[in-house]
């Protein structure tokens, strides 16, 4: 394969520095902006976490935040629709943003404007050039900006990591997605409904279980005949990874019977043996002589672990998973996937992240625009 071919994305930058919010014996103090059905998955979250606690409820509905916050057994917790007000009379320490994918420039800027660290769903933003913004922005303020990656905070996931840490150098992963839900409303007619709204998990976290970052992808999306999605609803992504290893994404939303879990059904193949996780239960590997794997401790699950990283980070200074510098490649996969789909050629992520980057500074202006500028003429893609 040609050299130019081969070329990897560029190397993401060290996550910088952020601002820690010392610990005094009380929980963090965190507004929950965005008051929908995750919203209020996000404030049992916060009500169970003894680390943290509620300062406010933030919605453009205001009747609706209310009803979230009495919903969570916090009748007492200021709510309404402006996040600046809020904050000035509550006093939170972070910012959990539950908005839709739209809103989450705006509502980052302005926590970044208040000085406060967010705590985000995913993706990172509505777009890769938005991200890229706010991963300039974060950089500039000095505020943690991390990205909840939810699913990778699941046991048996971490069990399946460490099983392929027995199989020597790992060559091929692939997933299998295969369910059929019928949400109604905006999924059922969006473009690339697969790849916009689900497929980002299993890319992030092909990421840390190959701990390699993505250097092409080909991709193949059609609808099923049968379909009762307006876009395409199946999808087939191949990535070449740093290193050399493939990974392969074979999904559908449109495929009732013997369905694969939420997570989806895994399988590493390395040149000791394989593994294979069909996303609910513990892995299972073959593999030759080798060293037993490691076991890690248990930890919080799904939101909950997402939101003890983020109060640990802050605590510690410790860059978590997802942080917005790290979390950028795995939206960079989404675009890239689209737009190899979109295009029927194989797709480099330099080019898109180049691309991404110069939209980015178009969006920016002072020094965050700098920050931009640098990046784009160094290289960098993250």
């Amino acid at each position: 394969m040609s050299a130019p071919a081969r070329r990897a994305a560029p190397a993401s930058e060290a996550a910088p520095a952020f601002r820690t919010v010392p610990g005094d014996g009380g929980p963090l103090r965190v507004a929950v902006v965005g008051a929908g059905a995750m919203g209020r998955a996000w404030l049992a979250a916060v009500s169970a976490s003894p680390d943290v606690e509620l300062a406010c409820v933030v919605d453009l509905d205001p009747s609706v935040a209310r009803a979230a916050a009495d919903a969570a057994g916090a009748p007492g917790v200021p709510t309404g629709a402006d996040l600046a007000a809020l904050a000035a009379a509550t006093a939170p320490d972070a910012v959990v943003d539950v908005t839709v994918p739209e809103a989450h420039l705006p509502v980052t800027l302005t926590a970044f404007e208040l000085g406060l660290p967010v705590l985000g769903e995913k993706p990172a933003a509505a777009t890769l050039p938005e991200a890229l913004y706010l991963a300039a922005a974060a950089k500039l303020s000095g505020l943690l900006f991390m990205v909840s990656q939810s699913r990778r905070y699941h046991p048996q996931l971490t069990r399946f990591r460490d099983e392929t840490r027995r199989l020597g150098r790992l060559g091929i992963l692939t997933t299998e997605f295969f369910r059929a839900p019928r949400f109604g409303g905006f999924r059922e007619t969006m473009p690339h409904p697969l790849l916009l709204d689900m497929a980002i998990h299993p890319f992030d976290t092909a990421r840390w279980l190959l701990d390699a970052e993505p250097v092409s992808v080909y991709c193949q999306e059609f609808n099923p005949s049968w379909s009762w999605y307006a876009g395409d609803a199946a999808t087939t992504a191949l990535f070449e990874m740093t290193g050399g290893a493939r990974y392969v994404y074979t999904g559908s939303w449109c495929s009732p019977g013997l369905e694969t879990s939420w997570n989806g059904a895994w399988r590493a193949s390395g040149e000791r043996g394989s593994a294979v996780w069909d996303g609910d239960h513990a892995p299972v590997a073959e593999a030759g002589a080798a060293a037993p794997a490691l076991r890690a401790a248990r930890a919080a699950e799904g939101i909950d672990g997402a939101l003890a990283a983020f109060v640990h980070a802050l605590r510690t200074g410790t860059v978590p998973r997802g942080e917005i510098h790290e979390n950028v490649m795995s939206l960079a996969m989404v675009a890239s996937a689209v737009l190899s789909a979109r295009t029927d050629r194989r797709v480099l992520l330099a080019d898109v992240l180049a691309t991404a980057r110069a939209e980015a500074v178009e969006l920016a202006e002072g020094e965050v625009r700098d920050i931009l500028l640098a990046d784009l003429a160094d290289g960098r893609g993250g």
